[in-house]
């Protein structure tokens, strides 16, 4: 068997059963990696050796038991900092929260502990998963395995780089407005932004509470299918939690989309004044989703620009309602580039922020009334990553995202792999569905990324292995 640094989680989980392979010796041998290799990316803020290896333990002796207990035993994770973990230091990449030691697991740790993952440590973010690349924080920004002169986007940033860069294998990151999306285009891999309420957001510091998610996200989209199925639920502790029946995520994973109509927002691609080497990719995947028995149809949704203004008149206005205490008191301990951004909210006017509320159920309507016609929805994620710079203020406003209507409206979105730029930095396709139909995204994304052939390439500083066989 190769070096566990790019097996995915199915592959780990028949290996484990079959006898093949052990957590514990799967967990060293990472553990290794990220000693020796993440200086290059800071893609941790902390390492958890001692939790790993008992995990690691624990998952192996209930293998040797016959205890089966869940896909993601003996499978492991990061978590971004600023989900809590139990006795483990949660930072959100705040000096105002340097020392802070939660004393319960958020929800989807506490899951994911019940179910025999084992965790590798607590990875970087953005502050609060707001500011921005900055070094005004608790720790230096991630960097992008493909290149690390460039950027591994944001903010589930550290996630994003760990599992390219092969130091773990699965992760969580939170989207408020691409957060695991966009991380997961700028390195090659996938991630989810499930329907809003989906995922239990509790013990999750927040950002925007009307626009936040949690997501997972991993090398592809089929050990997506397999965390999902592990932390999706109803949670009654959070407002924002669905009581909808969980799914199995991976039965439809049967590389098939014959009979699937995929709408793609041709108006958005103008709008964005997307790439030439970005069109061309999204071009060669929908012609691999034909290939793969879809229906393409040119699909009308409003502006990008539409989307933009009532999240961020929205999302400034419930980021500032939470920080503004911090803010008044000590600001001192939080960074330029987040302070800014908070001090933005300040401005948002009660009629503002209604205004952009009712803006945003009219946007919700037109998504959905498309998604009557479509199964799906495709388009770029985002273009290549650029370089690693610090955050300028002008950079909350001056973009046109494709990931932020579907926070807008709450549906259910994915990144994968599109292939390559010319500099060897990753492509990005995304796919949306209706609301709670993350199983017809899964099917779509496993499909394309089984035809596409992208899955078996890794970031060329990361991929020589520790150990020749294990």
């Amino acid at each position: 068997m190769p070096d566990p640094s790019f097996t995915t989680a199915a592959e780990l989980a028949s290996a484990y059963r079959s006898r093949k392979i052990s957590p514990v010796e799967v967990t060293r041998a990472l553990l290794d990696h990220v000693e020796a290799r993440d200086q290059f990316i800071d893609s941790f803020l902390t390492v958890t050796s001692d939790r790993a290896m008992a995990d690691a333990r624990t998952a192996e002796q209930q293998f040797m038991r016959g205890e089966d207990h869940s896909p993601m035993q003996g499978i492991p994770y990061g978590l971004k900092d600023i989900i809590e973990t139990a006795g483990i230091r949660t930072t959100g990449q705040s000096r105002s929260l340097s020392r802070h030691v939660p004393a319960q697991d958020a929800a989807v740790a506490a899951r994911l502990a019940a179910a025999g993952g084992v965790l590798i440590g607590k990875n970087t973010t953005w502050e609060f998963a707001h500011g921005g690349a900055a070094w005004d924080v608790v720790g230096p920004p991630a960097h992008n395995p493909w290149n690390p002169e460039h950027h591994p986007a944001g903010s589930s940033s550290g996630t994003g780089a760990a599992i390219a860069a092969g130091f773990i294998t699965t992760g969580i990151g939170t989207d408020t407005g691409g957060s695991v999306r966009m991380p997961a285009a700028a390195c090659g891999i996938a991630g989810l932004k499930p329907t809003y309420g989906r995922i239990s957001r509790r013990g999750i510091f927040p950002n925007s509470f009307s626009h936040d998610h949690a997501g997972p996200m991993a090398r592809n989209s089929r050990d997506v299918a397999m965390m999902l199925q592990v932390i999706a639920g109803y949670d009654p502790a959070d407002p924002g939690s669905a009581d909808v029946a969980v799914p199995d995520y991976l039965a439809g994973l049967n590389g098939d989309m014959r009979g699937m109509r995929v709408g793609v927002p041709w108006d958005w691609l103008d709008e964005a004044e997307c790439s030439e080497g970005t069109l061309a990719a999204l071009k060669d995947a929908l012609q691999i989703l034909e290939g793969l028995g879809a229906s393409i149809i040119a699909v009308k949704l409003p502006s990008l620009q539409a989307f933009s203004d009532s999240k961020k008149t929205i999302a400034m206005s419930e980021l500032f309602s939470i920080h503004s205490k911090t803010l008044r008191e000590t600001p001192e301990l939080l960074g330029a580039s987040l302070r800014y951004r908070i001090q933005c909210g300040a401005l948002i006017r009660a009629e503002d922020y209604l205004r952009a509320m009712r803006l945003r159920t009219h946007l919700s309507g037109a998504m959905q009334a498309v998604f009557n016609t479509v199964d799906l929805i495709a388009c770029p994620c985002a273009e290549p990553a650029g370089r690693l710079q610090k955050a300028t203020p002008d950079g909350l406003f001056n973009k046109k995202s494709f990931t932020t209507p579907f926070n807008s409206t709450g549906n259910p979105a994915i990144s994968v792999n599109m292939g390559f730029s010319p500099e060897g930095l990753p492509y990005s396709l995304q796919i949306a569905g209706r609301l709670f139909e993350e199983a017809s995204v899964l099917r779509a994304a496993d499909a394309y990324e089984c035809a596409a052939g992208w899955l078996n390439h890794h970031p060329a500083l990361f991929s020589e292995p520790l150990l020749d066989t294990v």
